[in-house]
């Protein structure tokens, strides 16, 4: 378990980090988070943010969706989360949650006139689908949020409810994951991640028109496949029965990290198991999270101080209070 968290701009013992039941965002999910994940390399004895400014850069988008307003850059927020994490002192995979959220306290259903405030912990944390090689997947019967209904493209709090609905269907007829559908019947993404298949030696993936969060692994798994597999990649809307002639399926995402599909809807996909395509984009990609591919070094930012950083040190006062 965590022990501190940044709140209300200082840095506390976790368990004064509260706010109250009357908190717009508890009341109406006016908030929005991201999902971060940092690995510890023990050759050398190194926890590694894994593209912590675009993840931020991203935060701050969803913002401007609710309109919420931070007294904070990106740099701001790449500097606080590094203080968090030194404070802690992990040596472990580690997972971390900035979350942005209206903090006026009262009743009313509005965006406008009211105060955000903005938090940040951070946690041990292993797989989010424990069959990350032969996942189970079904087709949901929810259908994914519209754009217009809620945007897609951030990471609102209010809209993970759709993910939850989609995700415990999934577990309670037996499988590991769900996929939804847009509105128009077309392949969206996963309950909380991006998804790809391979057909005829070509990785295809659904376009951001089609309701995704435009994902930041998902990018990363286009540069592995374009620039180190040579692989074709088509964005383009895919259709519910394409899913069971792909070759390979995988999912991708911060936390979901890369998963392969064993099936879908009760038909093997492809061997029954993650592919050859779908292996290989795994090593790449555990391999560059950890620090351990000297071309994406720069993805990578270096908690501990006696490892180069990757961004300059940005100087804050920040009281911190308890222990």
């Amino acid at each position: 378990m965590p022990s501190y968290a940044f709140f209300k701009n200082n840095m506390v013992p976790i368990e004064e980090a509260k706010v109250s039941v009357m908190t717009h965002a508890f009341n109406y999910g006016t908030g929005v988070f991201e999902g971060i994940r940092a690995y510890w390399n023990d050759d050398q004895q190194q926890l590694y943010v894994f593209q912590l400014a675009a993840h931020y850069a991203r935060f701050l988008n969803s913002c401007k969706a609710l309109m919420i307003s931070l007294p904070y850059s990106v740099d701001d927020l790449c500097q606080i989360t590094l203080d968090l994490l030194r404070r802690e002192g992990y040596k472990a995979n580690t997972y971390i949650r900035p979350l942005a959220y209206k903090s006026s306290e009262g009743i009313g259903v509005r965006l406008h006139d009211l105060e955000a405030d903005f938090t940040v912990f951070a946690l041990p944390f292993g797989k989010y689908i424990e069959k990350d090689e032969c996942a189970k997947v079904a087709v949901s019967s929810w259908r994914r949020v519209d754009d217009n209904a809620i945007p897609a493209r951030a990471k609102i709090v209010g809209a993970y409810v759709n993910s939850a609905l989609a995700k415990t269907e999934a577990a309670l007829n037996g499988y590991d994951e769900a996929i939804v559908l847009t509105q128009d019947g077309h392949v969206s993404e996963g309950s909380a991640e991006n998804f790809w298949m391979v057909k005829n030696g070509k990785a295809i993936t659904p376009p951001v028109s089609d309701n995704i969060l435009e994902g930041i692994t998902r990018q990363v798994v286009r540069e592995f496949l374009q620039n180190e597999l040579g692989v074709e990649v088509v964005e383009r809307t895919i259709d519910r029965t394409e899913l069971y002639q792909a070759d390979e399926a995988f999912f991708c995402g911060t936390g979901v990290e890369i998963v392969g599909i064993g099936e879908i809807d009760r038909r093997p996909v492809g061997i029954g198991r993650a592919g050859p395509i779908t292996r290989r984009i795994r090593q790449l990609y555990f391999d560059a999270v950890s620090g351990r591919l000297p071309k994406y070094l720069s993805w990578c930012t270096p908690v501990y101080p006696e490892q180069r950083a990757t961004m300059p040190r940005i100087e804050r006062k920040v009281k911190v209070t308890g222990k």
